[in-house]
């Protein structure tokens, strides 16, 4: 059984990385920011799952680091929600160069 190399593992998970750190840098939007926070967090956790395969086939740490991220998201994505809902209630934007000029 042919099995994929390690280094397209890194490739995609370099790619997932840059893409959403240039979004989370580039763009206005809180959602789209979110939405960046998550591609970097799936990136560290394609790293995990591939340096766990190709380095300690035998032991599961990886996969129990890359749960343990997932659970994290979870909870960061549920407070952003939460922050960008009483942003949008107090100002009636969510960019944020918009809702930073407004004074509260």
């Amino acid at each position: 059984m042919n099995s994929i190399p390690l280094i397209h593992f890194l490739i995609v998970s370099t790619a997932l990385f840059f893409i959403g750190v240039y979004g989370f840098f580039t763009r206005i939007n809180m959602i789209t920011m979110l939405m960046s926070i998550e591609l970097i967090l799936n990136s560290v956790n394609i790293n995990f799952v591939a340096f766990n395969k190709y380095l300690h086939p035998e032991s599961n740490d990886g996969l129990f680091f890359s749960l343990f991220i997932i659970a994290i998201a979870a909870a960061e994505a549920a407070v952003a929600i939460a922050i960008i809902i009483n942003l949008y209630r107090t100002h009636s934007t969510i960019d944020v160069e918009d809702a930073n000029e407004m004074k509260l």
